[in-house]
């Protein structure tokens, strides 16, 4: 038997958020250099500052100045650093309560070594040398030294230069933080035959021993009756569309220009749809049931992917009857 196919994949989108008022203070402050908190209505400060009050529900009245030094609370290390995190090098991750905070803030501590943290140390606030209006303007903490003055609002840190001033910036309302996840994906049996079939020019599923349901991509078991699957089974390239949606936003990494059409299509003889694009007819004319055909790619590109197939276009056949996908929506 074949080992199971494996990859590296990665899962990334930026994701973009509007601040709001409260939010969008804390932001601009940021690129002051210079850290906000909420009052709240029990008289306890709040940083980073909350968008609502946790006793009343009601927005804070104002924002209070705070930090930039203050106390480790509760920390711990990472030996490895991951991709994307504040540091590259071993670093703490530590909740921090900012001196005039009665919360704590969770963030990048550069210690140099576990040995050197403790909780109760006292950190200062390290700030980026280009700041932007994001929490990472803040690059990291570093531990208060007893020959250093205490730091005062906007102040340089000993770790920037002194003549970096501050930009006076327009409100941040928006802010977009990039998000990434690396992982190697291994398929299972069912899912590498399938995919070694596609590097064949083929589709392959499973049928159920019980029901007959035919699952491609092949799964496992049967979700309907809980056993495995087994038996291959090998597919036309043409289906039929059960429902589908018209892409008119654009987005980073699109590879279709919009319009476009994104569907559910059951292949014939299979028992579950699955997406694949449509295209070769304007997206207007894409309908539940509309019959449509595997446009493969040349066969010098193919690989053990589903992107062996570039796209469905219709065929041209009448429309399949209702009643035949209805029960796959």
């Amino acid at each position: 038997m074949e080992e199971p196919l494996r990859a590296p994949l990665e899962i990334g989108f930026d994701y973009t958020r509007s601040l709001g008022p409260v939010l969008g203070e804390f932001m601009t402050a940021l690129a002051g250099r210079r850290i906000l908190g909420s009052r709240g209505a029990d008289g306890r400060v709040h940083a980073p500052p909350f968008e609502y009050d946790p006793v009343t529900f009601a927005p804070p009245a104002g924002l209070v100045e705070v930090g930039p030094e203050g106390t480790v609370t509760t920390w711990t290390w990472v030996a490895d650093p991951l991709e994307g995190q504040p540091l590259l090098h071993p670093f703490a991750w530590a909740l921090i309560r900012l001196d005039g905070a009665d919360t704590a803030m969770l963030h990048a501590v550069d210690a140099g070594s576990a040995a050197a943290m403790a909780t109760g140390m006292r950190v200062r606030a390290r700030w980026a040398a280009s700041p932007a209006g994001h929490i990472s303007d803040i690059a990291c903490f570093d531990p208060c030294r007893g020959d250093e003055p205490a730091g005062r609002p906007g102040q340089p840190t000993a770790r920037e230069p002194a003549d970096q001033e501050p930009v006076a910036r327009d409100l941040v309302t928006m802010v977009t933080t990039p998000v990434r996840l690396h992982y190697e994906h291994t398929a299972s049996p069912g899912e590498s035959e399938f995919l070694r079939g596609l590097a064949a020019g083929r589709l392959l599923g499973q049928r159920c021993p019980a029901c007959g349901k035919v699952y491609v991509p092949p799964r496992a078991a049967c979700p309907t009756d809980g056993v495995p699957t087994a038996g291959e089974v090998e597919l036309p390239d043409t289906g039929t569309v059960t429902t589908f949606c018209v892409v008119n936003v654009p987005f980073r990494g699109q590879r279709v220009p919009t319009p476009y059409v994104a569907a559910s299509i059951v292949l014939d003889g299979a028992d579950i749809p699955f997406q694949h694009l449509i295209l070769g007819c304007d997206p207007g004319e894409v309908r539940m049931g509309m019959r449509v055909a595997a446009v493969w790619k040349p066969r010098g590109q193919w690989g053990t992917t589903v992107e062996n197939i570039g796209h469905f276009r219709p065929t041209g056949e009448p429309d399949a009857p209702y009643e035949s996908y209805a029960h796959h929506l």
